[in-house]
This record gives structure tokens, sequence and C-alpha cells, in this order.
């Protein structure tokens, strides 16, 4: 393991919170001219996910950083000009299309993979190559199919042949039709400049660190390896050499860096009010959302419907830079539907009422219902706001 230099500074838990807040786009004026595409540079990973419910994960994350941009805007501003690729960071992620010599480290490793979990028949992989090549760009279907049975993971050959040739970064995803990946090959669709994979795995790994770190504010070991799914010896190994400072946060077990850039002037500013999605970079590592904001979150979609405790897509609401409570949201022609509210006291009411209103709005929808309130005091209180700020 590094040797580390002593840390240089020492941060209260606010100031630690408001740095975290700040680096994600939630705290001061935001980047309205850098657009869909600042925030993820700004970010430098948007989750994406199947589930769909106020609008889909990618799509909800420059929402809670500039409010009602439109949903057309964002897949535009994604996908438009190379300006971005999917591949696998966090999860499954849009990343700035700059950023492609810097997963080399990974697109190497999954070369030299010697097991996998679907067998990749004969001759399948070049002929996925040469169809690209004359035809592309094609979703799996164009390509002949992506399942072999109904079953979800039963992958048909070209599939499993094009999402191989995704990771090895001979193809590319270039955008979402319908949800499904649109490929087409590097050489085409990654600009010239940047398609190599030049840099060595350090390299690689200093530059996701320190990206991890100013995304993060600041953050332990674990929170910047987790940013972009990396080893905890892989962070070791070059956390030295990233430009992240050292410093101590009160209350935190645990070492932690900073990003110098955000100990130079201090976080101030208004605060957004808004839901987030459960896959927002602000939250998605359970135990950072604990140390910072004292609040335990989880997705409960795969959780059997009678354990759930807060709801299906139970969306964080921030406020205040806090985390004030939970909405579990549903659609009903132009109605949003509350089904389940969790609310951290009355205090809470306001913030809750202005997110439900304002994501409403964004989705094109007049009114709002509320089926459930955790605390039945709280429900009266929380129609009235609702129906003053609707009227």
């Amino acid at each position: 393991m590094t040797t580390l230099p002593s840390p240089a500074t020492d941060l209260s838990a606010d100031e630690a919170r408001r740095l975290a807040l700040r680096a994600q786009g939630f705290l001061g004026a935001p980047d309205r001219r850098g657009g869909v595409r600042g925030v993820l540079r700004h970010l430098g990973a948007v989750q994406l996910d199947t589930i769909s419910v106020l609008a889909r994960s990618h799509e909800l994350i420059p929402y809670a950083r500039l409010g009602a941009v439109g949903r057309k805007t964002v897949e535009a501003a994604y996908w438009t000009d190379t300006h971005a690729f999917e591949y696998w960071s966090h999860a499954a992620c849009i990343l700035p299309i700059e950023e492609w010599p810097h997963f080399a480290f990974r697109r190497r490793a999954y070369r030299n993979r010697p097991q996998w979990n679907h067998d990749l028949p004969d001759g399948v992989y070049a002929q996925v190559v040469k169809q690209l090549r004359a035809e592309g760009p094609l979703t799996a279907t164009d390509l002949g199919g992506a399942k072999r049975t109904s079953e979800w993971w039963d992958w048909s050959g070209t599939k499993v042949a094009v999402e191989r040739a995704l990771m090895y970064g001979e193809v590319v995803c270039v955008e979402r039709r319908g949800w499904k990946r649109v490929y087409d090959l590097a050489e085409r669709a990654v600009p010239a400049g940047l398609l190599h994979d030049d840099l060595d795995d350090a390299e690689c790994l200093r530059r996701l660190v320190r990206l991890a770190g100013r995304s993060l504010g600041v953050g332990t070991r674990a929170d910047i390896a987790d940013y972009h799914r990396l080893k905890a010896e892989q962070v070791d190994a070059v956390i030295a050499e990233s430009g992240l400072v050292p410093v101590t946060v009160e209350g935190w077990s645990k070492p932690a860096w900073a990003d110098p850039a955000a100990l130079e002037t201090p976080p101030r500013g208004r605060h957004r009010t808004t839901l987030l999605s459960p896959f927002d970079s602000l939250v998605w590592e359970r135990a950072r959302t604990e140390r910072i904001f004292g609040f335990t979150h989880r997705l409960e979609a795969y959780v059997p419907k009678q354990k759930r405790v807060h709801g299906y897509f139970a969306m964080p609401v921030l406020a205040g830079g806090r985390l004030v409570g939970r909405v579990d949201p549903a659609r009903e022609g132009r109605t949003l539907v509350a089904r389940q509210v969790t609310l951290d006291g009355s205090k809470a009411v306001p913030a809750v009422a202005q997110a439900l209103v304002e994501a409403a709005g964004w989705v094109d929808c007049t009114d709002v219902r509320v089926e459930r309130v955790d605390s039945p005091d709280l429900r009266e209180p929380l129609a009235r706001e609702l129906a003053r700020l609707l009227a």
C-alpha cells in the first residue's frame, strides 16, 4: 500500500457535506450554458437503468440539477455529434467521449478475461463486425436477434458477440433507441484523436481517481473506488500521484482525499430542491450517503412487494442541502401519484410539496395525488401545501 502524506486539511462534517453537494452540482447556480453536456462532464458518469417511472434515470440526473430541461433535449445532448459513449463504469453509464482513452485499462482487462458467462459460437464475432461495417449502426435485433428464448439472460450468439465487441472496444453504443443499444464500429464513432489504447493502466487509473475525487468533492478510498468501480488496490497504487490531497473529516473513521480546487473557495450558494433518482451519483453509494447525510437509502424495486418499506422506486428528496424525505412516484394519465411519502418531520412538508409539483410539471402532469403518508399527522399539511402550489 502506498505511503500517504499527512492530511493537509481538517474539514467539519458540514464542510464535507457542502463540498459534496457543490461537486455534484446541487449547490450554487446551475451551469445552464453548459446544459446537459456540462452536467455529464461535471459528473464524469451518468448511470443508465431499465426502470422508468417518471422518466429514466439518465433523464432524471440533469433534471435534478438544471430543472425542467426537455427530455428530447436530454437525449440529443448525450448522443448527438459523438459527444458521449456508453461503457461499464460505476455500472452501465453514459461517459464523456474524451474519456475513451482512459478506459483502455478496462478494455484490456476484458480482452484478457479467461472466462465468460456466455459461450461465443465460432465465427459469430467476425460476422457481427462484418455486418456492422457494411450496414451499421444497428441494434442487436437488426443483427439477427438478441435472445434465443424469452428468458432474459438467454442471449443469442449475435448478442453475445456484439456485447463482447463492446467490452473490447471494437464496437460502441452510439445511442439508445427504444432502450435498445445501437451499435457501430468504434473506428467510425470515436473521433480519430481519441481512438487509441496507448495509455498504460497507471495513467488511466490516475485520471479516473482524479475525476472521481473532483466529482465527489471529498471522499474516502472506498468512495473514490466505487465511483468508477475500481479495485481498492488500484486506487492505492495511484492516489498519491492523482493530484487529490489528503484530508481528515469530522466523524469519518477512514482517511479521505479532496479535490484541491474545491478546497480553494468555500462552497456557498443556492441549494436545489428536487427529487433524486435512486441511481443519482449523489446517493448511489449507500455507506457514503449514510455518512454524509445520515440517510439510509435502498432501492426496493427488486425487493418483494410485501417486504418494501418505502416503495418500488422511492426517490430521495433533496432540500436545503439535506435529504428530507422520500417519494415513491407513479403516473396515471396527467396525474403524478405519490404512492408513498416519507417525511423527516413537518419542516420537510414545503420542500417535498415543491419537489412533487416541479416534477409533475416536468413530465407534463397537471395534478398531484398523494396516496399514503408515513406520518398520518402530516398528510393534511402536505395536501394543503400541494393545493397552494397547484392553484
